[in-house]
C-alpha cells in the first residue's frame, strides 16, 4: 500500500539513467561561456589545479565555516621518515543571530575566533598560511578570492552576497590588529574533502558531500572550462549541483512533498535537488508524508498530534535510527511515541518503509549525478574503463546505516565501466583546506625555483643584440681568406651563382639526404607561359647501422635506392641530369664537387670526411654497373630550399632550415667571398651556422642543460648552436630539465623513472603534443634562432654595406624591399610517418609570429617576407641542376 502511495519516489534505472544524461547536459552548459549565465548548475572553477603529491610540508591554519559550528585547525605536515600530518582543532559556535545578522558581524566573529585559537596555540606572532573552507556557492577568478553567489543552509547574513569573502575576512582581521594571517586559498567543503582524501589516495579526483547539504567537485580538463583562460592541465570544478532542477529540468520527478518542502524553505525555487536528497530536508520530507498518510487514515488510526504537525520535529537523525536493521522498529516506536502518536507494530513497519523509500531515493539520485561526473572523467581520459577514487564526507553518508551501501551499489550499476573506490574523509574538509593551502604553497615555491632555473633561457633584447654582433663577426671571419681556416662559421661557397629565371626545362633526378630518410625524386620542369613542376618521389629509410657504418656501405645503399626508384618509375635506361641535396657541411670547389667537412645529425659513416661526396656517389654508381647518371650539382638542403622558393618568388635570396638540424644560406656579393676568384655577380653562401659558438663565444648563454646535451652527443664540442635550437636536440634539452626538476622534487614526486633516464626518449615531436603554455619558458630558447635570422636580414644582403658598423644608417630602405626568407622544417620519421619538425616544436603560427616580431625588433630597417617551402629541398636540387644545365649550355 505504501509502495503504491509513494510510487513517484521509487525511481527505475531507466529514470535514473535519464537523470544522469540530464545532469551531464547541465554540466556542459555550466562549463560553457555562452550558456553558463543561464545554467542552473554553475560548474564553478576553483583554481585548485593539483591534488597533494606527497611532498607538501609546513605549518598551516584551516578555517571551516559551513554550518552552525565553526572549526579552526592547525595542521602540521612534516617529512621525517614519511609524510605525517598533525592536527589540533577547536570548535566554535555560530549563533543564529550572527548567521542571520550583518556580514560585518559574521566576519568579526570569525576573526575573533581565529584570534582566540592563535592565542591558545601561541602563534599570534607568526604569519602562517591560511586555508578557508567556505561551504557556500562562490565564484572565483583566483585561488584566494571567493565572491559569494548565494547563501544556503539557513545562512542569511546581509551584505555578503556579491562580495569577496576573503576581503571581508582580511578586513575584520586588520580591524582587530592583534595578529596577521596570509589567506592563500578559499575552498568549498567539497573541494576540501577531495583534497583530504587525495592526500591518502592520489587517485582521488572527485569530492562528494552528502550531509546537511549536498555537492560534488571533480578534476576537469582545462580545455573544457570556457570560463578560465588556458587549455593546459586540469582544474577542480565545484559543480554546485544542489541547484540541479532549478530551471525546471526535474519537475517530472518532483513530488507534492518536495514542492511543499520548497514552499516552506528560506529560499523557495532554489537548491531543488538539494531539497530532494540532503540531510537538512530528509526528516521534514518524511514528516510531511506521515502527516498526509495519517490524515488519510493510513497511519496511526488517523490520529494527528501537534508535535507531528510541527515543522522540524522529525529529524534526519530519526530516519537513520529507524532504518537500523535490528533496533530500527524499536527506535521507530520510541520516536513516534515522543511525537504523541501511539503507533502499532504495523505503523512502525510502515514508517520504517517510508524512511527507506525517501533515503533510497536520495542515494539513487546522488548516484545518478555522480555517474554523470564519472562518465565525464572517463571520456576526458579516453579510456574504456575508468579507475578512480571518490572522497566522501557528510553526516547523512556517515551516520545513516544503509546510505553508503545503497549509493555504492546504484553507482556501480549505473556506471558499470567504472571501477570506483569510495574513501571516507576521516578528518573533514578543514584538513582539506590546509592541504589546498599546502599544495598552493608548494606550487608557489616550486614555480619560483623553476622560474629561477629557466630564467637563463629568457634572453633579453640586449643579449640578442650581443649574439647578433658575435654572429656578424663570425661571418666576417668565415668569408675572409686569412681567417677562413680557423673560423667556426665556415661560410662555404656553393658555386650556385643564380636563382631560377623561369626558362628552365627538362626532366631531372634529385636525391635528398639529410636525416634518417633518403628521398629520390623525378622532377619534370616545363617552361613557357604556363610554368609547371611535376614531381614523383619515393622515401627510403637509412638504417642506423648504415648511418654509422662505412662510407662504401652508405653510398651503395643510396645507389640501391636510386636503382629501385628508376625501376619503380620505368626509366631505368634513361640518362638524366642529377642534383644531390647533401645536408652536411661541405667545402665545394665547383658545383659538382663537395668535400665533406664533418658529419652531423647522428651520421658517422667512415672514410667520408675529407672526401668528395660526388666522387663517392659516382664510384657507387660504377660499382652497380647498371646506371648512367649525369651528376650536375651537389647542394646543401638550405640552398635547395632557397631555390625552391626562388622559383615561386624571384626576390627570395635567403634559405633557412629549422628541423632535425638548423642552417641558413644567402646570396652574397662575389667581391666579398675571398675564397673564390672573381668579383662579378653573386654566389650563394652556405653559412653552416650550426657550428656557431664552437669557439666558446656563446658560453655565456649556454645553460647547464645545453652543456649536458653536448657532453653526451656523438660530436661533443661541435655544432653547439645547432644543439641549442634544432629538432634533434630540443627534446633532449627538455629531458635533462625534467630530470633536474625531478631530482629537486618539483616533478613526479621526486621519482626518476628508468625510461626518463634513457637518452633521446623524450622526442622533440612531443613538444607539439604538450600544451604549449606549459612550456612557455622553453619557447624562449627558440629566440636563439631569431637572432641569426636578423643578422642575415640586416647584415649580409648588400655587399659593401655589410661590413659597415651602422648598417641601418647606410642601407637605403628601398634596397631591402621585397626580400624573402624561406623558412622550412627538417624531417624525421616517427610512427606517424613524415613529420615537419617546425610544426612539432610549437605551432607554426606561434613560432612564426614570435620570430617575425623578433626580426622586426632587431632589424627595424629591413622589410622581410617569410615564405614556407611546400615542396622541400629535393625540388630545389632539381632546380639547381636545371640552372646548372642552362648555364653549362650557355657556356658551350
Amino acid at each position: 500500500q505504501i509502495d503504491k502511495y509513494l510510487y513517484a519516489m521509487r525511481l527505475s534505472d531507466e529514470t535514473l539513467l535519464d537523470v544522469m544524461a540530464r545532469f551531464r547536459r547541465e554540466m556542459k552548459n555550466g562549463l560553457s561561456r555562452d550558456f553558463n549565465p543561464t545554467a542552473a548548475v554553475k560548474m564553478l572553477p576553483t583554481f585548485v589545479r593539483s591534488i597533494p603529491d606527497g611532498s607538501e610540508k609546513g605549518d598551516f591554519i584551516a578555517l571551516d565555516l559551513g554550518g552552525s559550528y565553526f572549526r579552526i585547525l592547525r595542521v602540521k605536515v612534516s617529512h621525517e621518515k614519511k609524510q605525517t600530518v598533525q592536527m589540533e582543532s577547536e570548535i566554535y559556535n555560530t549563533p543564529e543571530d550572527i548567521m542571520h545578522g550583518s556580514g560585518t558581524r559574521l566576519f568579526d566573529h570569525v576573526a575573533e575566533c581565529l584570534g582566540d585559537f592563535m592565542e591558545k596555540q601561541q602563534i599570534k606572532d607568526k604569519k602562517l598560511p591560511v586555508g578557508f573552507t567556505f561551504s557556500f556557492p562562490c565564484r572565483q577568478s583566483k585561488l584566494d578570492e571567493g565572491i559569494l553567489i548565494t547563501w544556503t543552509k539557513r545562512f542569511k547574513a546581509s551584505g555578503v552576497e556579491g562580495a569577496d569573502v576573503v576581503r571581508l575576512l582580511n578586513k575584520a582581521i586588520k580591524k582587530r590588529g592583534d595578529y596577521d594571517a596570509d589567506i592563500m586559498a578559499v575552498v568549498n567543503d567539497t573541494v576540501g574533502t577531495m583534497m583530504t582524501c587525495g592526500f591518502d589516495d592520489q587517485r582521488c579526483e572527485v569530492g562528494l558531500i552528502i550531509g546537511t547539504g549536498t555537492n560534488a567537485c571533480y578534476m576537469e580538463e582545462m580545455r573544457h572550462i570556457d570560463l578560465v583562460e588556458g587549455d593546459e592541465g586540469r582544474m577542480c570544478i565545484n559543480t554546485e549541483w544542489g541547484a540541479f532542477g532549478d530551471d525546471g529540468s526535474l519537475e517530472d520527478i518532483r513530488t507534492e512533498f518536495d514542492r511543499e518542502i520548497d514552499r516552506g524553505s528560506l529560499n523557495p525555487g532554489k537548491q531543488l535537488f538539494e531539497k530532494m536528497v540532503s540531510g537538512l530536508y530528509m526528516g521534514e520530507l518524511v514528516r510531511l508524508i506521515l502527516v498526509k498518510m495519517a490524515k488519510e487514515g493510513l497511519l496511526f488510526e488517523g490520529r494527528i498530534t501537534p508535535e507531528l504537525l510541527t515543522k522540524g520535529k522529525f529529524e534526519t537523525k530519526h530516519v537513520s535510527a529507524i532504518e537500523k536493521s535490528k533496533e530500527g522498529l524499536n527506535k521507530a516506536k520510541e520516536i513516534l511515541t515522543r511525537l504523541g502518536v501511539e503507533p502499532s507494530h504495523e505503523d512502525c513497519i510502515a514508517v520504517q518503509h517510508v524512511c527507506t523509500i525517501v533515503s533510497f531515493r536520495s542515494a539513487n539520485l546522488v548516484a545518478s549525478t555522480l555517474g554523470a561526473i564519472l562518465n565525464q572523467l572517463r571520456d576526458n581520459k579516453g579510456v574504456g574503463r575508468l579507475r578512480t577514487t571518490v572522497g566522501v564526507d557528510g553526516s547523512l553518508y556517515k551516520m545513516h546505516p544503509q546510505y553508503a551501501r545503497r549509493l555504492h551499489k546504484t553507482t556501480r550499476r549505473l556506471v558499470p565501466d567504472s571501477e570506483v573506490r569510495f574513501l571516507l574523509s576521516e578528518s573533514g574538509s578543514g584538513k582539506g583546506a590546509a592541504m589546498v593551502t599546502a599544495v598552493a604553497y608548494r606550487l608557489s615555491e616550486q614555480h619560483r625555483l623553476i622560474d629561477e632555473t629557466l630564467a637563463e633561457f629568457k634572453l633579453t633584447h640586449e643579449q640578442l643584440l650581443q649574439v647578433k654582433k658575435r654572429m656578424r663577426a663570425e661571418m666576417e671571419a668565415g668569408l675572409k681568406k686569412k681567417t677562413h681556416e680557423t673560423a667556426k662559421v665556415k661560410m662555404l661557397p656553393t658555386f650556385v651563382r643564380s636563382t631560377p629565371d623561369g626558362t628552365e626545362n627538362g626532366d631531372f633526378l634529385a636525391l635528398d639526404l639529410g636525416g634518417t630518410n633518403f628521398r629520390v625524386l623525378l622532377v619534370k620542369i616545363r617552361s613557357g607561359k604556363r610554368r609547371t613542376v611535376e614531381m614523383h618521389n619515393k622515401i627510403y629509410a637509412i638504417p642506423i647501422e648504415v648511418m654509422q657504418g662505412t662510407g662504401e656501405e652508405l653510398f651503395d645503399h643510396i645507389v640501391t635506392c636510386i636503382s629501385d626508384f628508376l625501376d619503380y618509375m620505368g626509366i631505368k635506361g634513361a640518362r638524366l641530369p642529377l642534383g644531390f641535396t647533401f645536408s652536411f657541411p661541405c667545402k665545394q670547389t665547383s658545383l659538382d664537387a663537395g668535400i665533406l667537412l664533418n658529419w652531423t645529425k647522428g651520421f658517422k659513416a667512415t672514410d667520408c670526411e675529407g672526401e668528395d661526396v660526388v666522387y663517392l656517389l659516382r664510384e657507387g654508381i660504377k660499382r652497380r654497373e647498371e646506371l648512367d647518371l649525369d651528376v650536375v650539382a651537389v647542394v646543401n638542403d638550405t640552398v635547395g630550399t632557397m631555390m625552391t622558393c626562388a622559383y615561386e618568388d624571384p626576390n627570395c635570396e635567403i634559405g633557412l632550415i629549422v628541423g632535425t638540424g638548423s642552417n641558413a644560406c644567402y646570396m652574397e656579393e662575389m667581391r666579398n667571398i675571398e675564397m673564390v676568384d672573381g668579383e662579378q655577380g653573386r654566389m650563394c653562401v652556405n653559412t653552416e651556422w650550426g657550428a656557431f659558438g664552437d669557439n666558446g663565444c656563446l658560453d655565456d648563454i649556454r645553460t647547464i642543460y645545453d652543456k649536458a646535451v653536448d657532453d653526451f652527443s656523438l660530436n661533443a664540442g661541435k655544432q653547439r648552436y645547432e644543439k641549442m635550437i634544432s629538432g634533434m636536440y630540443l627534446g633532449e634539452i627538455v629531458r635533462n630539465i625534467l630530470i633536474d626538476f625531478t631530482k629537486r622534487g618539483f616533478l613526479f614526486r621526486g621519482q626518476i623513472s628508468e625510461t626518463l633516464k634513457t637518452r633521446h626518449i623524450f622526442e622533440t615531436k612531443f613538444l607539439s603534443q604538450i600544451e604549449r603554455d606549459s612550456w612557455r619558458a622553453l619557447l624562449a630558447s627558440l629566440q636563439r634562432i631569431w637572432v641569426s635570422i636578423c643578422v642575415w636580414a640586416q647584415g649580409f644582403l648588400k655587399g659593401n654595406e655589410r661590413i659597415k658598423n651602422d648598417f641601418s644608417a647606410e642601407v637605403p630602405a628601398a634596397s631591402l624591399e621585397g626580400v624573402s626568407v624561406h623558412v622550412h622544417g627538417g624531417r624525421w620519421v616517427g610512427r606517424g610517418g613524415l613529420m615537419w619538425t617546425f610544426l612539432t616544436l610549437v605551432s607554426f603560427h606561434s613560432f612564426s609570429r614570435i620570430m617575425h616580431q623578433t626580426v622586426k625588433d632587431l632589424a627595424p630597417n629591413c622589410d622581410v617576407t617569410f615564405l614556407l617551402s611546400e615542396d622541400g629541398s629535393g625540388k630545389g636540387a632539381a632546380l639547381i641542376t636545371a640552372v646548372g644545365c642552362r648555364l653549362r649550355e650557355a657556356e658551350q
